[in-house]
């Protein structure tokens, strides 16, 4: 069997993300000190480097900042999902995420569409956010 390239490696600090993607959530965290919210997962603001900081639950809103569809990639599984949307989606919240666009193709989407969280299931024990073109469903 090939080695997964697509499932990530689950520490202390993003547990309460990815059990909470397995629920179909999307967290994001929030600076008590500032009021900013951020993405990726850490244990410290990176506005003001404080530990004072929440998960908040995410709208699961936004709109594409950039993408590129992808059309070779050799590492497994990824070969076989070519073509693909690469993107990075900056979320009602503020914060960017990368991403896949999922359900349509490069000619359905352009920078500013809005876009919202669906849920791909990678393993039994994993799941990622991936994003639709808003109103197509997830």
């Amino acid at each position: 069997m090939a080695a997964r390239f697509d499932l990530p490696t689950i520490e202390d600090d993003t547990r309460h993300w990815w059990d909470a993607a397995q629920q179909h959530r999307l967290l994001i965290q929030r600076c008590n000190q500032s009021g900013r919210h951020y993405f990726y997962p850490r244990p410290f603001s990176p506005f003001t480097w404080s530990d004072d900081v929440e998960w908040v639950q995410a709208s699961g809103r936004g709109v594409v900042y950039t993408f590129s569809t992808v059309y070779r990639n050799d590492l497994p599984p990824f070969s076989e999902q070519v073509p693909y949307i690469a993107a990075v989606v900056e979320l009602d919240e503020g914060p960017r995420m990368m991403t896949k666009i999922v359900g349509c193709t490069e000619h359905d989407i352009d920078i500013g569409t809005p876009v919202e969280v669906a849920w791909e299931e990678l393993s039994e024990d994993v799941t990622i956010p991936v994003f639709v073109v808003a109103g197509a469903g997830g």
